[in-house]
């Protein structure tokens, strides 16, 4: 089956703007997101430690299909993180270790599946930067269809190309491209306040002092 691709072009952000975003942790663009845009916590990375920051590239797979995801590998430019909507399916992994291989040679920026993967330690070795929902030994079909480029939802956050993902061991955050610049304003804002906080700690205020948090009654 042939795979639709949706023609969805985005502005990409500069290196300059990308180096912004590294500095940004993904909770502190969620909080300035409302506390939305971001993933549940069931998307998870496959190694402590890694971390995600480019502009995404969507598909929706058929389930258990891995089809759709190898011509997004194809075409997508480093940098750029694939973002996978495999349906949460659990017992079939539509991502591996030769479809890393491809991805860590173009140089793309990671991927998120919301799906399983199998050849961890591959995907560990190569140094490649992937949060999933599973793991499972069982491969995916090919070919049974898929949508690349097009919105999607995954794991609560909605995801559309050219969007930022942001990743650690939080868990993942989507910025969308249209608000990126006040975004990043008010992440750095914040980043900036979060030092005063922790200053006032040092020098013995307590959480609600710093907050003016209510008190218990006396």
């Amino acid at each position: 089956m042939a795979f639709q691709r949706v023609n969805a072009p985005f502005r990409k952000l500069s290196d300059a703007e990308l180096d912004a975003w590294r500095a940004i942790p993904p909770a502190v663009a969620s909080d300035c997101l409302n506390r939305t845009q971001a993933m549940s916590a069931v998307i998870k990375p496959v190694s402590s430690g890694i971390t995600l920051c480019g502009q995404a590239r969507t598909v929706t797979a058929m389930a258990g299909d891995c089809g759709s995801i190898c011509e997004l590998i194809g075409i997508a430019e480093q940098g750029e993180v694939i973002v996978v909507d495999a349906g949460g399916v659990e017992d079939t992994a539509v991502w591996g270790g030769i479809m890393t291989a491809e991805a860590a040679h173009r140089q793309l920026g990671g991927a998120v599946v919301f799906g399983a993967i199998r050849d961890v330690e591959e995907v560990r070795q190569l140094s490649f930067n992937i949060f999933c929902k599973s793991v499972v030994p069982r491969g995916p079909h090919h070919g049974f269809g898929g949508i690349i480029d097009a919105a999607i939802s995954v794991a609560g956050a909605v995801v559309r190309p050219g969007d930022i993902v942001l990743g650690n061991d939080d868990g993942v955050v989507i910025v969308p491209l249209e608000r990126a610049e006040d975004i990043l304003a008010a992440a750095e804002a914040h980043l900036i306040k979060e030092k005063a906080w922790l200053e006032g700690i040092r020098n013995g205020r307590t959480i609600q002092q710093i907050f003016n948090m209510p008190t218990s009654a006396q």
